[in-house]
């Protein structure tokens, strides 16, 4: 018997989480509540909240314990509270990943996760190629930098060599956008190798372990990627006279690289893995308004609950194994939705609309929960009269308070600095509509959004974004405060009218030191060879070359686009004024476009 992936995720919920602490609360904001909510979202049982492991299906059974409790009304895909959703939660080691080396007639073959290991971007494949060692594997040529690990050097159908950082060294900034071992496999691949091994630092030093196979990347770079230990290179090179840790310090001293073939020297290497899908779920919940008419359009209060679980992909200490509690992003966010689910429902009497609560699970890996509803609403979006989302309410500092979304409605400043008549905040209005949160996928829809936010911090996707650290008294005035915002827009006679805002940014993919921006926003949901594309920014170099929300970008210029890392890697190959030809796919079909690149703000 088949089952549909509700009945999976509400399976799994009742016979894989342990009850939860039943908790009344006050029908009030206070700080107690908030502190409960976050004490238990950020508690060590819950193991970080990511999504598809089972902290996170234990948060989301709390947040619909909590609706239910409230009386909302269940807003899920099977008159329930939970609308599930599938993702490639992570890619593992499956078949054969070896690799073996031949030097002048001696053959070593390597042991898997002691010497060598693949990365999980890599190619499912297997090819013998000869080596080339090329440095840092870096081709750096802008403004500022004409520094070219590959400049004389054919690496066509080899395998190629590369060191981890850059010619500064560890966490340097001058070389900060090609260090990223996605980009050099990309640079690897655009120079026609068939595949890069990433030497470990040498043993004492960062980085001189292998790197992790769990790599923050779902897509393949197309070519075989892996890393080997320094001690094993060295002793090749030894063989050829030569000294690993001398050429590395003369590339340091000198800026200029020191690529080379290696002579009577190839290598094989099969690399193959396979991804792994799992289910998480938003939670939805609905206090219906009182009025007649108005409460067939509603108000979403939004708020993302899932975090980094033990950390890995998206932490800031991706080599460290620990419990990222979250307590900031977003147990703070989603207390807040809870809280004003709470006090709502005690004051439902009030609402002439009706208001849609909406815990998003999947934000940490790129939005996923607010994509997949906008895609699959519960309630119409042309019924959906705007979307106010608080991520990181936690810790206000000095009263600053950011606001952004002001540019996507023209009565939303008015608004938000009515409510703040008493200046109990300094608030930091911004325009822009998409951002790094659910509300962008609402945006993108043409649903005027507001985003709440007290800004990063050194906690930030680091296993010390724990629950002591908030700031109870802030976040409870946070709260009253978007509840005062949040009653303003129900009780309006007139819906909001959505503008498209004027952009502050280049968007998520286009940053280091890239010169140009196109000015897209990329649709993280999808798995899908392209890159597809949420929408356009304002004026942007996109939106005049006619670029359209659903755009599946397959080609940019001369090369393929298969995903975000191509795109980003080919962006850097340009400058302000450049036209370029971009293919999409719209509705099946090839559409060719050109855009005139534009600077960087």
């Amino acid at each position: 018997m088949k089952l549909s992936k509700c009945s999976v995720f509400l399976l799994l919920i009742l016979v894989g989480c342990s009850s939860t602490v039943q908790y009344t609360g006050n029908p009030e904001i206070t700080q107690a509540d908030i502190k409960h909510h976050i004490q238990y979202l950020a508690s060590p049982e819950l193991k970080g909240r990511r999504a598809g492991e089972e902290g996170n299906r234990m948060a989301a059974k709390y947040i619909a314990e909590q609706f239910a409790s409230y009386g909302l009304k269940p807003m899920g895909a099977a008159n329930n509270y939970f609308q599930p959703f599938s993702f490639v939660s992570l890619i593992r080691m499956s078949g054969t990943n070896s690799l073996s080396i031949s030097a002048k007639g001696i053959t070593k073959n390597y042991v898997l996760d002691r010497q060598f290991r693949p990365i999980s971007f890599t190619e499912n494949i297997s090819v013998t190629s000869p080596l080339a060692f090329v440095g840092y594997g870096i081709t750096a040529k802008s403004d500022s930098l004409q520094y070219d690990d590959y400049a004389n050097l054919d690496v066509r159908n080899k395998i190629v060599i590369a060191m981890r950082f850059s010619p500064d060294g560890a966490g340097a900034n001058k070389y900060a956008r090609y260090s990223p071992i996605m980009e050099k496999a990309l640079n690897a691949k655009d120079h026609g190798a068939t595949g890069i091994l990433f030497l470990t630092s040498p043993e004492g030093e960062e980085g001189s372990n292998l790197i992790s196979f769990n790599y923050p990347v779902t897509n393949s770079a197309g070519i075989a990627v892996g890393t080997l230990l320094w001690s094993e290179m060295d002793t090749i090179m030894q063989r050829f006279g030569k000294n690993l840790l001398e050429i590395r310090n003369t590339i340091r001293a000198t800026q200029k690289p020191q690529s080379f073939t290696m002579e009577e020297c190839q290598a094989t290497i099969s690399t193959h893995t396979e991804k792994v899908t799992s289910t998480s779920a938003n939670i939805c919940g609905m206090i219906e308004g009182t009025d007649s008419v108005l409460k067939h359009q509603c108000l979403v209060l939004g708020a993302h609950m899932d975090h980094l679980g033990l950390g890995g992909g998206g932490s800031l200490l991706p080599d460290t194994v620990a419990i990222h509690p979250g307590a900031d992003d977003n147990a703070s966010g989603t207390a807040a939705l809870l809280e004003l689910a709470q006090y709502f429902a005690a004051h439902r009497q009030k609402l002439k609309r009706s208001l849609l609560f909406l815990s998003f699970s999947g934000e940490e890996e790129g939005l996923l929960g607010s994509d997949y509803y906008v895609k699959n609403p519960t309630f119409a979006l042309d019924s959906t009269i705007a979307m106010i989302n608080m991520d990181m309410i936690g810790r206000l500092r000095d009263s600053a308070l950011i606001v952004e979304g002001m540019g996507t409605s023209p009565g939303w400043e008015k608004i938000v600095r009515s409510e703040n008549k008493d200046s109990l905040f300094h608030l930091k209005l911004k325009p822009d509509g998409f951002g790094p949160s659910d509300h962008s996928s609402f945006y993108a829809k043409n649903i005027p959004v507001m985003f709440f936010f007290t800004n990063l911090h050194n906690d930030y996707h680091r296993p010390t974004d724990t629950w002591e650290k908030i700031n109870y008294a802030g976040e409870q005035a946070i709260v009253e405060y978007v509840a005062r915002i949040a009653l303003d827009v129900i009780d309006e006679p007139a819906r909001p009218q959505f503008t498209k805002a004027a952009s502050t940014a280049t968007g998520g993919a286009e940053m280091g030191d890239i010169r140009v921006s196109l000015g897209i926003v990329p649709d993280f949901g999808e798995d899908a060879p392209g890159l597809r594309i949420t929408g356009t920014r304002k004026n942007s170099a996109a939106e005049k070359a006619g670029l359209q929300g659903g755009d599946i970008i397959v080609k940019f210029g001369p090369d393929e686009v298969k995903n975000i890392y191509d795109f980003t890697h080919d962006l850097g190959k340009y400058k302000p004024g450049d036209e370029v030809e971009i293919v999409v796919k719209r509705n099946g079909k090839d559409v060719y476009l050109k855009a005139v690149l534009e600077a960087r703000k």
